[in-house]
């Protein structure tokens, strides 16, 4: 329930989506076929499914079945990792292939890194995605330096802007003599 709670605040969900072509009496154990998909929900995970069985075999959602759609759920919601995401998109010149490095606690976290970035930078939209493999990547084989900069174990954060606060509800005032100092340097 906590995994859930922690994971259910992303638009993107992973979907494990199985499927295959209808039994005929040519071919009555068609072979299965397992993706996982990024989607908002189910129905549009199956959707996403058929958009790419019928790009990669000759199986349709007219003469193909759904076997199950289940939600993948990240083992530990609490660490950080490195994620690597291998994707396709198209832009305004043509199709392109790119690698892209993220740091979050989730593979839905990365992902929605993903598609805010493929927006802003490359002004691709959802359906100009596609997702062709992602990779929990070990520190050492980090290539971005964006990622790079946030692997040392020794990092630290400045505190730019402190206020002194009350020590008491009895001791705040809505208007002070003096403007309170915040600059800490």
């Amino acid at each position: 329930a906590v995994a859930k709670m922690v994971q259910g605040s992303f638009k993107w969900h992973q979907y494990q989506v199985v499927g295959r072509h209808l039994p005929t009496e040519k071919m009555p154990n068609p072979t299965v076929f397992r993706m996982k998909v990024w989607a908002e929900d189910k129905v549009k995970a199956e959707s996403k499914f058929w958009y790419f069985l019928k790009k990669l075999r000759r199986v349709k959602k007219a003469n193909g079945q759904i076997l199950s759609v289940n939600e993948i759920f990240e083992k530990a919601p609490t660490t950080i990792k490195n994620f690597g995401v291998w994707v396709r998109y198209q832009s305004r010149t043509g199709y392109h292939n790119a690698y892209k490095e993220y740091r979050d606690t989730t593979l839905n976290g990365a992902i929605d890194q993903l598609y805010h970035e493929m927006g802003s930078r490359h002004r691709c939209r959802f359906s100009c995605i596609q997702i062709i493999k992602t990779a929990t990547v070990p520190a050492s084989a980090c290539k971005r330096t964006n990622t790079q900069q946030f692997l040392n174990s020794k990092i630290r954060f400045p505190l730019t802007f402190k206020l002194v606060r009350p020590s008491s509800r009895e001791l705040k005032t809505t208007y002070k003599a003096s403007r309170p100092t915040t600059a800490m340097f």
